[in-house]
């Protein structure tokens, strides 16, 4: 796994795999990122976005053009194009995504196509933050969630039922590293992680 930091977003390179975009323009500090890293366009054969806010894919159909192909989960397609409008008022260099060259799979696929890829994990709906958002979950513990609120402030959300479901079902997943798109990665300890979440029941496994 590679974390490439060129903008406000972390994204992440995972065998094949791009997890996010930044903001559309900021295709030459991605090439930078890229260099340095060791990593190719060619090497990127998919990338998936955890949501459709400007932030986390405004690269998206600039690198579908030059043949990367967009992993979308079928739970996402109507948010697919939410952020059109801002990028076209805010003049940016964008280029809206074309659905027809997308793979279009479900949550419950996700798993096997993984694994075609390399990944062992699966990708899981975590919709508090928005409803087209979806978190990427490998089996050796690394966990990837985009703007889910941090797992340390739940008690701020006491009210958020939806926020707590989201980390039960990712608690369920026994994770050892959570990384954010806004913060800095968590490496989950059991004291930590006890204290934070002793009302949530794990529920999976």
């Amino acid at each position: 796994m590679k974390k490439l930091k060129y903008g406000n977003t972390n994204t992440f390179f995972i065998s094949g795999l791009l997890v996010d975009t930044d903001y559309a323009g900021t295709l030459p500090a991605f090439y930078k990122a890229l260099k340095k890293n060791g990593v190719r366009v060619t090497d990127i054969k998919y990338v998936l976005a955890t949501h459709y806010h400007p932030d986390h894919m405004g690269l998206i159909g600039k690198l579908m053009n030059q043949g990367v192909r967009l992993l979308l989960i079928d739970v996402q397609r109507e948010s697919l194009h939410f952020s059109d409008r801002l990028f076209e008022r805010d003049g940016l260099p964008f280029v809206p995504i074309n659905e027809a060259n997308a793979t279009v799979i479900s949550l419950g696929e996700s798993r096997d196509f993984l694994a075609r890829l390399g990944i062992a994990g699966e990708i899981l709906r975590t919709p508090s933050h928005s409803p087209d958002s979806v978190s990427l979950v490998l089996d050796d513990g690394d966990c990837f969630v985009g703007d889910l609120e941090p797992f340390e402030y739940i008690e701020a959300y006491e009210d958020n039922v939806s926020l707590k479901k989201d980390w039960e079902h990712l608690l369920s997943f026994h994770p050892k590293r959570v990384f954010y798109a806004h913060a800095p990665e968590r490496t989950v300890q059991g004291e930590l992680w006890n204290n934070n979440f002793e009302r949530i029941k794990p529920n999976r496994r």
